[in-house]
């Protein structure tokens, strides 16, 4: 009986030995998991700000092997982290679309709708200027990034209640749509990748024209708007011939 105790006991104290040694083992993996994730995370963060800065300055359609490089990692890393272009855009500029949408808040809050449609406008063009793969972020559409599109739509349900108010009072154009919200982006976008640092500031004259003929004392006749249908083939279009994953 004492012999048949001491082996149970032995037992006891390997099974102890075996299951110390898998929590051992359990924890090493988990912290090899844990690093491996803050490893890819980190990885992520450094592709994210290497594409803020290349697309600020070349644009969307600039090289996926430039982004890779000045993030210091493989071409395959960062396709395991964006598998398309539209991925790492809807992620580079998710900040920017979201200060696209408090600027557009922050004029409906105005007491003063052509005041705040007026600063609205400037906003959103100063922004472009500021950002050249931002200034094709507003001209083109990108099907696959839901949440960028969401937001877009979001803005422009806010745009056309600006524009609502603004009319309301007097001040805007009464034949004034959110087409031509569209329009004056395209034309400033077309602005800032010709001028440059050449001007940088030509936007500014390009801006300040267009909203004197957005006011209703200076209402004139104009040809119809181009439809939301036409203008939205146009950015698909553009979005088609110049965005693509290579």
């Amino acid at each position: 009986m004492a012999s048949l105790h001491l082996k149970d006991k032995w037992s006891i104290y390997s099974t102890y030995g075996i299951i110390g040694n898998m929590t051992r083992q359990i924890d090493k993996n988990a912290e090899g998991c844990s690093a491996l994730r803050a490893d890819a995370e980190r990885n992520r963060l450094r592709v994210v700000e290497a594409a803020r800065r290349v697309f600020a300055e070349d644009g969307l359609d600039a090289p996926m092997n430039e982004v890779a490089r000045r993030a210091g990692v493989g071409i395959a890393t960062l396709y395991r982290r964006f598998p398309t272009r539209e991925a790492l855009i809807a992620s580079v500029f998710a900040e920017k679309m979201d200060a696209y949408a408090a600027a557009i808040e922050n004029a409906l809050a105005d007491p003063d709708p052509w005041h705040g449609f007026c600063a609205c406008i400037e906003r959103i063009c100063g922004m472009q200027a500021n950002d050249r793969g931002f200034t094709e972020v507003l001209t083109l559409t990108f099907p696959t990034a839901e949440a960028l599109e969401a937001k877009r739509h979001q803005s422009y349900i806010g745009l056309t209640e600006l524009i609502d108010r603004a009319k309301a009072v007097g001040r805007l154009r009464p034949d004034f749509s959110a087409e031509d919200i569209v329009l004056l982006l395209m034309a400033n976008a077309g602005v800032v990748v010709a001028t440059g640092d050449a001007a940088p500031n030509a936007w500014r004259r390009l801006v300040a024209y267009m909203i004197q003929a957005f006011a209703a004392d200076h209402a004139e006749p104009l040809p119809d708007a181009p439809s939301e249908e036409a203008l939205f083939q146009a950015m698909q279009r553009l979005g088609g011939t110049r965005v693509t994953d290579a």
